[in-house]
């Protein structure tokens, strides 16, 4: 694939990672794209798959992050299943794949267990239809948490704690990060059991929140960011016309429009107290509790592409790893990662406000969100260190 001319003199960079399971190898092109560009991140955060494929890139050097981050989906998806079949095949090989993953589990991440959870004695084998071992030892094996807790390179992942429904974000500027951090990100309930840090146990951080935009800006501070946000579920969509369409699309709005929600409310926090500071008198202080005054120069500007279901999409598809469907989500990650780093949103904001979000329209320009400032601000994310 053709490289796109490095660029100089970038700020920190960040790369979000949103959860979607199987659609989490839309993350492999958008990362090489931001690879090839020049972007090579200083910060990688994720949710879900989204932590698993952060854990991976945080834990390698730059040039071998590409590599590692391939070989995790070619060992976590069953070989033989790059097949070229025409679109309109697609459903039903779809159909087929997702069935092995839900019967059979996927080779190196998760395992069914033997006894079904309903006919087992109380604990972990009656909370959960799979058993996710196979993908500590991959992690171990894929990843360098010495590396990553060298502190080079950030990792933050975000984790529903069961007992309280607390969203904890695991960070290895404070915690010492690792598999079972990641894990328990993508630790989704019924089918994977909760996992243990610590003294706690903890699920899928998408229960609470699907993209963990809201921590990387709890912990900004008075940094300056280029954050590039990777969504897997887009909260736009068409009216269903069957049932399949149903399903998928209930799954969309469940998983995306928290986070715009989110992202929308947290960037008025920021602008708020960027205002509060530099115009007392305007805005009463009490509308921002929490954020740390922003300093001049401070600027985060957040750009966001969001995964579009292929032909053939079926409402499973976030269970079907065939290795097919894993080059063609690639491809469009690419795709539309590479765009997105040409047209370069964040270089035509409007002046003013420190914090700046770009999504692309419908129409192929780009929308520069900046919400009212009479939304409420979203509260702080609690965080806990982790033994």
């Amino acid at each position: 694939m053709p490289k796109i001319q490095a660029v100089k003199n970038k700020p920190k960079v960040c790369l979000v990672l949103q959860g979607g399971g199987a659609l989490g190898a839309y993350h492999i092109g958008a990362y090489q794209a931001m690879e090839e560009a020049g972007y090579t991140p200083d910060w990688f955060a994720g949710i879900s798959i989204g932590a698993l494929n952060s854990a991976i890139l945080a834990g390698n050097p730059p040039e071998k992050r590409l590599e590692k981050l391939e070989e995790f989906w070619q060992k976590i998806s069953w070989p033989g299943t790059d097949a070229n079949i025409p679109s309109e095949y697609a459903s039903i090989f779809n159909t087929a794949s997702a069935s092995t993953a839900l019967m059979f589990g996927q080779p190196n991440f998760f395992n069914p267990r033997l006894i079904n959870p309903w006919l087992a004695s109380p604990g972990e084998g009656a909370t959960s239809f799979y058993d996710t071992a196979p993908v500590f030892r991959t992690l171990n094996e894929l990843a360098d948490f010495d590396l990553i807790n060298k502190g080079d390179t950030r990792l933050t992942v975000g984790a529903t704690r069961v007992t309280d429904g607390e969203l904890v974000f695991f960070d290895s500027d404070t915690d010492t990060m690792n598999p079972a951090h990641a894990v328990a990100s993508g630790s989704l309930p019924p089918g994977f059991p909760p996992t243990q840090v610590g003294e706690d146990f903890y699920w899928d951080g998408g229960v609470v929140s699907n993209t963990p935009l809201n921590g990387i800006l709890d912990l900004a501070g008075d940094q300056s960011l280029l954050i590039f946000v990777v969504d897997l579920w887009n909260a736009n969509g068409e009216m269903p016309k069957t049932m399949s369409e149903v399903l998928w699309r209930e799954k969309e709005i469940q998983y995306a429009s928290r986070s715009n929600h989110n992202v929308e409310a947290l960037i008025a926090q920021r602008n708020l107290a960027h205002v509060a500071t530099k115009s007392p008198d305007l805005v009463d202080s009490s509308q921002v509790p929490d954020v740390p005054a922003l300093t001049d120069g401070t600027k985060i500007d957040i750009v966001h592409i969001t995964f579009d279901p292929l032909p053939g999409h079926i409402p499973l598809s976030d269970a079907e790893f065939s290795r097919r469907s894993i080059r063609l989500r690639r491809e469009l990650g690419y795709k539309d990662m590479k765009q997105a780093i040409s047209e370069t949103p964040w270089t035509q904001h409007t002046k003013g406000l420190p914090t700046h979000f770009y999504r692309r329209h419908k129409n192929g320009s780009w929308l520069e969100n900046q919400p009212e400032s009479n939304v409420k601000p979203m509260p702080r994310t609690r965080r806990k260190k982790a033994s």
